[in-house]
């Protein structure tokens, strides 16, 4: 059988860094159309898919210019290259008895996979279960193929999607204007409101106090270098007031506008001091005893000459516009669209995130205030009174769809910057969207735009994005993909029907993206519902067939069950509508080896063929998540096919295979400096070359060895090989269980928390037993999660008395900083590390794996630094001793 070009080589470094900038994108890049969380990167989609259809080169030099071109291919500024693009297709073409080769993506999401296959001119489908992800990739795969292509005119040339989009959004901004502009008055000097800065409020608890406190991080409305503006609260009658410094005046020294009242749920009251516990303010908001209020306008200057936002005190004139709102939105009897519930902030996953019901926010329009339910409702309600007007006006029916689908999340993005839940940036003086995390979680000072405020988020900013997407999605294909609908465990396909299937499965419970879609579901139900009927059966997005492992209502075990077998399940259904001989891609990049045993075990269930795996970095260095979790920078690229496995393989032979040939990975995977997590985890991938060739794999007992088996197995291979690398060659052999685990944890996992089970499976291959070591040393257990205490952060009485290295080296690393020099040639003589070179290896070794900012390496280095002091000392009083 013909061998692909990924099943041999594939430009890991180069493709990883492409992958990783590609977030910085902004302008045309399908992020930017609507969000959906988890997209894999269109680098690495575009060069994994074109390396998975073209043959491996016969010699070397052809595979140094493969490799080459794929680079290039990989490329942002190439992604609408033609002379490359011309050729990847006919590469393709060529490999495939020049026939269109046909892919299906089953967990399309947003879309990224299926829309690189249509730019290499492959017949595509894409499928999803949820229905706003359906939306997305029609958006994306669909309509702006068949209908967004340039049209010549004499004077340029023009894209007929982009300009009925543009014309029917600014008719629908004009009209919901009109419906609306005294909702959002401008002032008598013309300035434009940018919107409303809102300041969650509760009554101080203390009897004799009784003061409404304002509930705020800081009290900045501007912290530029240059324009430093400030709402500083005042108190007259015991009532609540503010006023604005810094903008016509200085701030007063004796105020310090960062300095807030809450500090996560914990409340102070401005006046006395008392303190509103976490848990009573979560009380006091289900119980709907706080209150809100403007407390600032933000204004665009209207003034010629003069640039730039300014600020007002909310005032009566706002209170009655409000309370006016109020009685319109009692008017509208079908405002039960979004009346809908929220999850509850519970279980164990990602689903934990959604914290807003804990406070009482717990139906989707809760976390709108009545001015944006009001305006989003206009704007909903518009999208389908254009749809009508379009039909009226002669659109062929599917075109105008297109048309208001576009409408439908422009409105989905004005919802996203415009809930309780969207913050005020006063660093840019911007808004912030409301899912900047895959959670909902309370937001206690909120801001509320203005929906034609020319500002970030607005409705023309929504149009102007959506745009530049079509724009760049036209480029990609003159075909569309054929977008489902559905359950990828019971796919609408004949058996033996696709000649290649790329997909990103989700991952356990990393991201609850039902959840997390009903947020948008509610809005575009309102919107287009009637339009999509198929889409919109049920009140919220479908989960009954979600592959995600929810346990707000489950034990983790059911949820783990549910998973893994309905994963198991679409597996098999790739393997049945995969042709015979066909490649499929399959990346994964969960962080534990618990979600890798799924994957595996439902690989090895599903008849699939693993012949290669790649680890391609896909995020960026310094994302948030990456600083306070153990979450893996890079995905591991599965690739697989469909022929005829090995019937069995026997534990032993299948285990030497494994010591042969993963080291040999290995060692490119540690020349493409992949590290620490992403390392074990690649290196999973290499093993499942080997167990994955077989349907089964048994011992000489008859007993089947299934994947938590193996993965134990070549954890140990693997924790060798690192112990080796990061020690460079010998040593490790010599060290105690303890100082491995030690050195291999910071590698790994610097000092993120990290989920028990598999903080064991780490001890276990080091050679200890977590529970005799937790709470006793450096090994701290706190709840669900483990960490690994460094110098900073021991107990002074654990590190009195050193014996083991590890507490040795973090004493002495203390000691040195305190410049106690006398005390650390003491504790190294009685300890006999003074003239261990292992001693110094392994602190050297634990400072080069410790990321530059970590106050445990500056300490070692700074301890490291003196070593020859140190010894000269000890050389000096040696020698007067002997005289």
């Amino acid at each position: 059988m013909d061998r692909r070009f990924i099943e041999d080589s594939f430009p890991v470094k180069e493709v990883s860094e492409e992958s990783s900038s590609e977030k910085n994108v902004r302008h045309g890049h399908i992020s930017t159309l609507h969000i959906w969380w988890a997209r894999r990167p269109l680098a690495s989609s575009r060069a994994t898919n074109y390396a998975a259809l073209i043959p491996n080169p016969p010699n070397n030099q052809e595979r140094e210019k493969t490799r080459n071109f794929i680079i290039e291919l990989s490329r942002w500024s190439n992604s609408d290259n033609k002379n490359l693009l011309n050729k990847a297709k006919k590469d393709i073409l060529s490999a495939n008895d020049n026939s269109p080769v046909k892919i299906l993506d089953p967990f399309s999401g947003g879309g990224s996979i299926p829309l690189e296959a249509l730019r290499l001119g492959c017949e595509c489908y894409a499928n999803d279960y949820n229905p706003v992800a359906v939306l997305i990739e029609k958006c994306t795969l669909e309509y702006p193929q068949k209908y967004g292509h340039q049209i010549e005119t004499y004077a340029e040339k023009s894209n007929p999607l982009i300009q009925d989009f543009q014309k029917w959004a600014l008719w629908l901004l004009n009209t919901a204007k009109n419906e609306l502009k005294e909702k959002y008055p401008i002032e008598k000097n013309n300035a434009l409101p940018v919107g409303y800065k809102w300041v969650r409020t509760l009554k101080c608890q203390n009897p004799s106090c009784g003061l409404e406190i304002p509930i705020v991080r800081d009290f900045w409305l501007s912290k530029k270098k240059n324009k430093k503006i400030a709402l500083m609260p005042l108190f007259h009658n015991n009532k609540l007031e503010f006023k604005i410094v810094g903008q016509n005046d200085e701030i007063p020294t004796n105020f310090n506008p960062s300095n807030g009242t809450v500090k996560k749920a914990s409340i102070e009251c401005l006046k006395c001091g008392s303190i509103i516990e976490s848990k009573d303010t979560r009380n006091l908001f289900k119980n709907h005893k706080y209150d809100e209020r403007i407390v600032a306008v933000v204004l665009k200057n209207s003034d010629k000459g003069k640039k730039g936002k300014y600020y007002r005190i909310g005032d009566e004139k706002d209170n009655i516009i409000l309370q006016n709102i109020n009685k319109e939105l009692n008017e509208i009897e079908d405002n039960y669209f979004i009346n809908k519930k929220i999850p509850k902030g519970k279980g164990r996953g990602a689903e934990r995130g959604f914290t807003v019901g804990n406070y009482g926010y717990d139906t989707w329009d809760s976390i709108f205030n009545p001015r944006q339910k009001l305006m989003l409702i206009r704007f909903s309600d518009l999208v389908f009174k254009a749809y009508r007007l379009m039909i009226e006006q002669g659109y062929e029916e599917n075109y105008a769809k297109a048309i208001s689908t576009y409408l439908a999340l422009a409105v989905d993005r004005l919802a996203d910057y415009n809930s309780t839940l969207s913050r005020w940036v006063p660093n840019g003086e911007f808004i912030g969207n409301t899912l900047t995390r895959q959670a909902l979680s309370i937001v206690w000072d909120y801001f509320e735009l203005c929906p034609w405020s020319e500002a970030t988020g607005d409705w023309n900013s929504a149009v102007n994005w959506i745009s530049k997407t079509i724009e760049h999605c036209s480029k990609t294909s003159y075909i569309p993909s054929k977008v489902t609908q559905g359950s990828s465990t019971s796919l609408p396909y004949p058996d033996n029907y696709f000649d290649a299937i790329f997909t990103d499965p989700p991952y356990y419970d990393n991201i609850p993206y039902s959840l997390l879609a009903d947020f948008f579901y509610v809005w575009l139900k309102r919107s287009i519902g009637n339009i999509y009927p198929e889409l919109f059966t049920t009140p919220l997005s479908p989960k009954s067939k979600e592959v995600v492992a929810y346990t707000y209502e489950k034990s983790w075990e059911e949820s783990k069950i549910f998973f893994e077998k309905m994963l198991n399940k679409s597996f098999i259904e790739i393997y049945r509508v995969l042709k015979e001989g066909g490649i499929a891609t399959i990346v994964y990049a969960h962080k534990t080896t618990e979600g890798w045993e799924t994957v595996i075990n439902a690989l090895l269930d599903s008849g699939l063929t693993v012949t290669a795996s790649w680890p391609l970095s896909t995020e960026r260095k310094a994302r948030t998540r990456s600083k306070s979790s153990a979450a893996l920078a890079s995905s591991i690229y599965i690739v697989a096919r469909k022929f005829e496995k090995d019937r069995i393989g026997w534990y032993n032979d299948v285990k030497a295979e494994i010591k042969d040939y993963v080291p040999k990975k290995l060692n490119k995977l540690w020349d493409e400096k992949i590290s620490g997590s992403d390392f074990f985890i690649a290196a999973i991938g290499s093993a499942i070359e080997i167990f994955g060739k077989y349907e089964k794999i048994m011992d000489f007992e008859g007993n089947e060895i299934r994947a938590d088996k193996l993965l134990s197995f070549v954890r140990d291979v693997v924790t060798n090989y690192a112990m080796t690398q990061i020690l460079h060659e010998g040593l490790a052999g010599e060290l105690s269980p303890l100082t491995k685990f030690y050195l291999l944890w910071r590698w790994n996992y610097q000092d993120s928390s990290v989920p028990f089970d598999e903080a064991r499976k780490l001890a276990q291959s080091a050679g200890i037993d977590l529970s005799e070591e937790w709470n006793k040393g450096f090994i701290l257990k706190n709840g669900q999660f483990i960490n690994v205490l460094g110098p900073e952060k021991r107990k002074v009485k654990d590190l009195e008395d050193p014996v083991e290295l590890i507490d040795t080296l973090h004493s002495v690393s203390i000691l040195w900083n305190k410049q106690k020099k006398t005390e650390v040639k003491n504790i190294l003589e009685k300890t006999g590390w003074i003239n261990n070179d292992a001693f110094f290896r392994v602190a050297q070794a634990i400072s080069e794996t410790l990321l530059d900012v970590s106050s445990e390496k500056i300490l070692i280095q700074s301890f490291l630094a003196s070593k020859d002091i140190i010894m000269k000392n000890m050389s000096d009083e040696g020698q007067s001793k002997l005289l």
